[in-house]
């Protein structure tokens, strides 16, 4: 038993010896795979960040919308609609067509909404000072704008000629 022992205790103490050098092995391979795992995740992750901040920087960079107005006479005084045209153009609208309304006997002025954007509709009204209740929505598909302006008999005083 004595020597059973003895060739027990050789052969732990030559796993001993082994187990070291293999244990060294294990874990320098271990400290590789974990560096390389966290320098892939690092880089994942860096990636995904600048994608998110690129898009952030598209919004910011994206033109607001215009608002595209047409102005129509419809009191029959000349030269109204280049006045309103002139002074909308000032508050940054995109005024796309001036014309006559199909009558003259308007007798506030209108703003209507083409699009279904009645805050925008508001805005434009505000900045004419022309109350709220004299907007309106039509929404038409058919129209390449967002507002039409009817320039009523109250054009004097309205914000343009203020």
């Amino acid at each position: 038993m004595i020597k059973g022992r003895t060739k027990q205790n050789i052969n732990a103490t030559e796993n001993n010896l082994k187990s070291p050098s293999s244990n060294i092995y294990s874990n320098i391979i271990i400290i590789l795979l974990i560096v390389i795992i966290s320098y892939l995740s690092y880089s994942l992750y860096a990636r995904i960040e600048a994608q998110s901040n690129r898009s952030i920087v598209v919004q910011k960079k994206s033109a607001p919308h215009t608002i595209q107005i047409e102005v129509l006479n419809g009191c029959g005084f000349p030269g109204i609609g280049d006045k309103f045209t002139d002074f909308l153009r000032l508050h940054n609208f995109d005024v796309v067509q001036i014309g006559n309304y199909i009558s003259y006997d308007i007798e506030k002025s209108i703003v209507i909404d083409r699009t279904g954007d009645f805050l925008n509709a508001l805005k434009v009204a505000d900045s004419l000072g022309i109350d709220h209740k004299y907007v309106i929505k039509q929404l038409n598909n058919n129209y390449f704008l967002d507002f039409s302006l009817i320039v009523g008999k109250d054009y004097n005083s309205l914000n343009p000629y203020k």
